[in-house]
């Protein structure tokens, strides 16, 4: 940044003649941009503004009218000081008309009492002014490496908010057209302070350029878009005055935006992000206050405070083990599966349609196991069942197509058929909680009742932990080691064996005990002819030493093969 008049007064080529400011003190802030010596009055159509003028007076003339007219030609030019040395022309005092005229105008006067080498003076002044250009260069420099790698990263857009903050040192807010928090780094301050109310506050602030200062509400603000597509504003709050770089700063921030989105076509909308940073940041304790998480919230829309609230998980149901899965589709032959991207946006328009406030984003979303997060706000009277029910119905309609005509509902969320889109996706829901301090219980929950859920297909359109009855009971008791011995004891000599041979009788056996020992189904489910089957389950009672004639062998059976599935997608 230039030097200021002031910090040149400061300079030892300076200070060694002595100066004395006898005008326009108040206006030693100004920037000088570089040093001119003249001895001439009419030097003002010369400059460009930002100069420092020096002289020793010698060719300045003695009518006051003509004196006021050459500080108002300097003055109108944008002059950022004059230095006038005494004792050529003015031996101890500049006259009262030159001293009147600098005052009028608001020109910085500065009176040498000694002889000072204007040359040094020059040096000395210049030497700062190349410094802050370069000082310019470099900071221009680091802002654009520090961007193109986010570019080239493809950076999610909190990441770029997070850098304009760590940059500038203030808040940075990016909305989306609706004037809602999309992305938000709060620089030390109070969320509460900042986000509370913001949208109204934000529709206030409307800049006529693209990039403007408000001085009103001390907003940099800068519309975020490309191609004639805009759909946001980037926003540096409680900000003096911004500089050049400041300008050059946010406006960089908003290219990486819109390149970023326009490069990443496939990825969630900035919507799902932010939902889904919320999410994330209150399952990880992000946010040491739960009101930063309430408050963020509230600026994308949502309450969250004085209401009931539940953590839902969604996933993409995986094929049934006993059949291969298809190339294209879902499991049952549905439409193409779509990613969890897809899933989440699904998800966001069901609540939607549903009418009901939620945060909704994919987590874990560079995990083979990765889901979508819903947040359900809902207020004291709403009748959850009913809220849920709708929001699964219209989910299959959005992710599988439309449902079978004739499907009704229950209370406890299961359709009165289960087939097509029913399959296609599991929707997991914790305990209702009273607030945001209690959300990650009630998700951690939702998270084990998906797990379990996964492996189920009962055609219901929504689960909670006591509907998964034995498997639920058996997943939360999976790591105790009494239920790993009795594994271990039940399916070990069957387990050794497939793994010496390379056979699948452990796999049989699960189709035949999830057939109700029905042999005709068991055949048709394992892909294998009746004689086949039968000699398989014949060498089953062998290695494991079993009847499986017996009903009791048969239920401990299977509530091993159930445990050892717990178990191994536990491990997953």
């Amino acid at each position: 940044m230039l030097p200021t008049l002031a910090d040149v007064l400061r300079l030892d080529a300076v200070r060694r003649g002595e100066p004395r400011i006898v005008a326009g003190a108040d206006h030693l802030d100004a920037r000088v941009r570089w040093v001119h010596s003249a001895e001439v009055t009419d030097i003002a159509h010369l400059l460009r503004g930002g100069e420092l003028v020096l002289t020793t007076g010698i060719a300045l003339p003695d009518d006051p009218q003509r004196l006021r007219a050459y500080v108002a030609d300097l003055a109108e030019v944008g002059v950022s000081g004059l230095f006038v040395e005494l004792g050529r022309k003015y031996a101890r005092t500049l006259p009262d008309a030159l001293v009147a005229a600098a005052e009028e105008h608001g020109l910085p006067l500065i009176a040498w009492a000694r002889e000072t080498p204007f040359v040094d003076v020059t040096e000395a002044v210049h030497a700062r002014i190349i410094d802050a250009q370069l000082a310019e260069l470099r900071a221009s420099e680091k802002l654009h490496e520090v961007f193109t790698q986010l570019s080239v990263d493809g950076a999610p857009p909190a990441e770029v908010v997070r850098q304009v903050a760590g940059l500038v040192g203030r808040p940075v807010v990016l909305e989306n057209l609706a004037h809602q928090v999309l992305a938000a780094e709060l620089a030390g301050s109070d969320p509460a302070e900042l986000l509370t109310g913001w949208e109204t506050r934000s529709r206030s602030v409307r800049p006529k350029e693209r990039t403007a200062y408000d001085e009103s509400s001390r907003w940099l603000v800068t519309v975020v878009g490309a191609r004639g597509e805009d759909w946001g504003r980037l926003i540096i709050t409680s900000m003096d005055p911004p500089s050049p770089r400041d300008v050059v700063l946010i406006e960089r921030a908003a290219t990486t935006l819109a390149l970023g989105r326009l490069l990443d076509r496939h990825a969630e909308s900035l919507e799902r992000q932010a939902h889904g940073s919320i999410i994330s940041g209150i399952l990880a304790h992000a946010y040491a206050d739960p009101q930063e998480a309430a408050a963020r919230a509230r600026a994308l829309g949502i309450p969250l405070t004085g209401r009931r609230l539940l953590g839902i998980v969604v996933l993409p149901r995986p094929p049934a083990p006993s059949t291969p899965p298809p190339a294209l589709g879902l499991a049952n032959g549905g439409p193409a599966a779509a990613s969890v991207t897809d899933l989440a946006e699904a998800t966001a328009a069901a609540c939607r349609e549903a009418n009901l406030s939620a945060l909704v984003g994919a987590l874990d979303e560079s995990s083979p196991q990765a889901r979508v997060g819903v947040l359900a706000s809902l207020p004291s009277r709403a009748a959850e069942d009913d809220v849920l029910c709708e929001v699964a119905q219209r989910l299959r309609a959005h992710h599988c197509g439309p449902a079978p005509a004739g499907r009704a509902r229950t209370a406890a969320g299961r359709p009165a058929q289960a087939r097509g889109g029913a399959e296609a996706f599991v929707m997991a829901v914790g305990s209702t909680v009273e607030s945001v301090r209690d959300v990650r219980r009630s998700f951690l929950e939702a998270e084990q009742v998906a797990d379990v859920a996964a492996g189920r297909n009962d055609g219901r359109l929504f689960y909670r932990l006591p509907d998964l009855r034995l498997r639920g009971l058996l997943h939360l008791l999976r790591e105790d080691a009494r239920l790993q011995t009795f594994t271990e004891r039940e399916l070990g000599p069957l387990l050794t064996y497939d793994a010496q041979r390379g056979s699948d009788l452990v796999h049989v056996l699960g189709v035949y005990l999830g057939s109700g020992r029905n042999k005709v189904l068991a055949a048709q489910r394992a892909h294998l002819s009746r004689p086949a089957l039968y000699e398989r389950l014949r060498r089953i009672e062998r290695v494991l030493g079993a009847d499986l004639e017996d009903v009791e062998s048969c239920a401990s059976l299977h509530v091993a093969l159930l445990a050892l599935d717990a178990l191994r997608k536990d491990r997953t």
